[in-house]
């Protein structure tokens, strides 16, 4: 009789949410497939309500995807041809392509190597007569340092929009992500900590000016009267179908937070100790959502990917987020950086990699990934 080997343990497993909540999910579908009504309906109105509560601003405007709530809030504050902005260098392409969707110019500052996140400190060398806002990224689930971006965006100018795909409900002293900055850009892409069965994405903001000028964008700048565009717009609306299953996973995103930092915190207590592995910093006064578990490989890349491949042949899936830093991406290659201007950027892209987290992650696959890692360390480090 021979034993068959453990099931492989993926980053992410969706069919395991699905499993819980399946009846529950059918029904709200079907309520709004009896209703008939598809796009900005009771469902979105709703969310766009519940939403703005849990992260603590006034107004949330549902849109077709988190790239869209960055396009449209950097339209809303005022970015167009020309401008330039301010954002990390190591971030998904979404980030920086927002801006140049516009026609302005993405300007990059370069991260912390403790939290990711972009350093305030590196922000002000970066502005120019031509700055227009900054976006700071709340990486992994991390909140950037927010107080020292708004004070220095505040004496010099400039508008703060957060991008807050990955850190839905993370806390910065006490406040909640999103609701930080002058506008906060959501993605519900469906490996987010909430994520819908689609596309979709909103954007939060206190100000009355901005909800009303961000419904318009996208509506093709209509306002009073459907038919008449006051301004050029988008057509990019949150479906009643993605906010009805994202209305109830709402109800069940503080317990799947709890999961992700319970889980991250045995990740930390098993991995802290094994030589050339440096665990996630949680910066003082951060809640970290753990979006992803992002563990660093010391070594100039190479080794970090032997480690990965390591791991792959023992069933653990690995992810690394991201492997080329946005100003060394193809696409920017006019702007003119050099490999060497962003060393923190630079140096992440070359060690990171993010292990299996979710809610539904049990205790003894997060073992099993601690023990192939920390024996993948030792073969690749013992040649």
């Amino acid at each position: 009789m021979t034993s068959q080997s453990p099931q492989p343990i993926p980053m992410l497993d969706l069919r395991a949410q699905y499993a819980a909540l399946r009846k529950e999910i059918r029904a709200a579908l079907d309520e709004v497939l009896e209703s008939q009504q598809f796009i900005l309906g009771r469902q979105v109105q709703a969310l766009e309500e519940e939403l703005a509560r849990y992260c603590g601003a006034r107004f949330a405007v549902g849109v077709a995807s988190g790239t869209d709530a960055l396009i449209l809030g950097l339209h809303a504050a005022g970015v167009g041809p020309g401008d330039e902005v301010i954002v990390p260098p190591f971030s998904y392409i979404a980030t920086a392509d927002a801006v140049s969707l516009l026609g302005a110019k993405p300007a990059f500052a370069d991260i912390r190597p403790e939290t990711f996140n972009i350093d305030p400190g590196r922000i002000e060398a970066r502005i120019t007569p031509r700055t227009k806002a900054i976006v700071p990224v709340h990486l992994y689930g991390q909140a950037a340092e927010m107080d020292a971006i708004i004070e220095l965006a505040r004496r010099r100018g400039l508008r703060v929009i957060e991008d807050n795909a990955q850190a839905i409900g993370a806390k910065y002293r006490g406040r909640t992500t999103g609701s930080l900055g002058e506008m906060g850009c959501l993605s519900f892409f469906p490996t987010k900590n909430l994520g819908g069965y689609g596309d979709g994405g909103m954007i939060l903001t206190g100000s009355e000016d901005l909800n009303q000028r961000l419904r318009s964008l996208r509506m093709h700048g209509t306002r009073a009267h459907k038919y008449i565009s006051e301004e050029q717009g988008w057509n990019s609306r949150l479906d009643e179908l993605q906010a009805a299953v994202l209305r109830l996973k709402l109800g069940h995103l503080e317990e799947w937070k709890a999961a992700r930092q319970a889980h991250a915190a045995r990740y930390t207590e098993l991995l802290e100790n094994i030589p050339g592995v440096t665990v996630p910093a949680v910066a003082a006064g951060c809640e970290h959502v753990y979006h992803q578990y992002t563990i660093r490989i010391a070594g100039s890349g190479p080794e970090r990917d032997r480690v990965q491949k390591r791991l792959a042949e023992r069933g653990m899936a690995t992810t690394v987020y991201y492997p080329v830093p946005l100003h060394l991406q193809p696409m920017y290659a006019s702007l003119g950086y050099k490999r060497g201007e962003m060393p923190e950027a630079e140096r992440a892209a070359s060690e990171v990699l993010s292990l299996p987290i979710y809610p539904e992650l049990s205790r003894a696959q997060i073992e099993r990934v601690a023990e192939a890692l920390a024996a993948a360390m030792r073969e690749v480090f013992s040649r």
